[in-house]
Parts: C-alpha cells; structure tokens; sequence
C-alpha cells in the first residue's frame, strides 16, 4: 500500500511538473509572438538564443532595446543570458502596476545584485534607472509574461548594501576598551571640604584640642587676668 501511495505521488509530481513547463513553453511562444508583431525581431532572437529554464519560476517582465539600438551593441553568445537578466523583472509588470511605483522606488532585476531605480514623472512617462519605457503592455496574452520597449540598453544599479560596522575582539588584557574613557573623579582632597575630626593625636600631625583642655585653657587665661588686677 505504501509503496502504490509513493509510485502515485511521484506520477502526480511528474504531470505537474510537465504541466508547468508546457505552459511555460506556451507562454514564451504567445509572448515572442507579441514581440515580433511589435518589430522586437532582435530581443526575440536573443531570448530564443537563452535556456527558457533560467526564466521559470512566478512570472517575468522584459525591458526591450528596438532592433536599432541592438545592432549597435557589442554582444557575445556567452554573454546573451547576462544580458536578457539585466533587461528583465522577476515578475510581471503591466505599466498600470509600474505607474504606482513611488520615485525611488528599487525593483530587483533578475539578475542577483542588481535593480532598477523608479522615476515615475506620470503619464506614463516612467524610467527604470537609465532607461525610460516607450512602448508599454506588448506582451499581454500570456498568463506571467509582460514587455516593454524601452529607449536604451538598461544599465541596472548594483543593490546598495547597508554599511555594517565591523567589531575586532582582542585577547589581551589591556585596559583599551571600545567605549570612550570616562574621566577620573578629582581627588577628595581637592573637592571635598576638610573634616574637623574628634579623635585622639596621630604621630607626625598637629594635634586636636578635646573638650576639657579648651576648659582649662579658659580657666588659666581668667586666673592670670585676676592676678594682673590685684596686682596693679
């Protein structure tokens, strides 16, 4: 029974995943279709030049260069799937969604690293970092498929990376430590008011009168006072 149950996933697995790739094919016919109608005979012979494999997944948006613009750039046949990643959004875009991008707005191309800086002026009137779309919603029959023609080569922008401080540990056992020295208090001597202190001599200190030798001391200034009257 367990094994019938495993030979029925792995049948359903297999129709899926033949499914997917039919459509996907189908997908890439309508939409090359759309190009060559449009005049995009360049883009679609790049694109039918690429794996369609590297573009599976939830759907994608092609910025397209006219045939004009492309016969003017330098392109090798290893450098083609580059450069179908860095005109291409993971996800597809009809210029209805693009035009509620807020002006600097990044959206990633499919090219790890890289993304597109939005520049919505309204109206349609849209750049996606140097490039701005001309020519918007080609590709609109496939179900995750869109294009756009755009006026140039698109040069995306290399994904900024916050700037993370980077924090050394030291074995030793200096007294460096990463937080600014706090200064040292004064010392008491130098701010706390001196202290009358009630208690016997100490060798080698100016010694402190008590109580009964004020007294005395008193009692002798009056009796040489007395004496001084009587005798004068």
């Amino acid at each position: 029974m367990t094994l019938l149950l495993l030979v029925l996933m792995a049948f359903i697995s297999s129709a899926i995943a033949t499914n997917q790739t039919s459509d996907n094919q189908d997908n890439f016919i309508v939409a090359t279709q759309e190009m060559q109608k449009a005049n995009y005979f360049t883009f679609v012979m790049l694109i039918n030049m690429a794996p369609h494999n590297i573009f599976q997944g939830g759907g994608i948006t092609f910025l397209m260069p006219n045939d004009r613009t492309l016969s003017k750039t330098d392109m090798s046949e290893s450098s083609v799937v580059d450069f179908l990643l860095r005109h291409s959004i993971p996800s597809p875009l009809l210029i209805d969604h693009l035009e509620h991008f807020p002006n600097g707005s990044m959206i990633p191309s499919s090219k790890p690293g890289f993304i597109f800086r939005v520049t919505n002026n309204g109206r349609r009137r849209i750049f996606l970092s140097n490039v701005r779309i001309i020519s918007p919603n080609i590709c609109t029959q496939g179900s995750n498929i869109r294009c756009h023609g755009i006026d140039g080569v698109a040069k995306p922008d290399i994904f900024p990376r916050p700037n993370i401080p980077t924090t050394t540990t030291s074995c030793s056992n200096s007294s460096t430590s990463p937080w600014a020295a706090a200064p040292s208090p004064p010392s008491s001597a130098s701010t706390q008011p001196s202290v009358v202190e009630f208690s016997g001599p100490k060798s080698g200190s100016p010694q402190i009168i008590d109580h009964g030798g004020v007294f005395d001391l008193v009692m002798i200034f009056f009796m040489v006072g007395v004496v001084e009257l009587l005798w004068f």
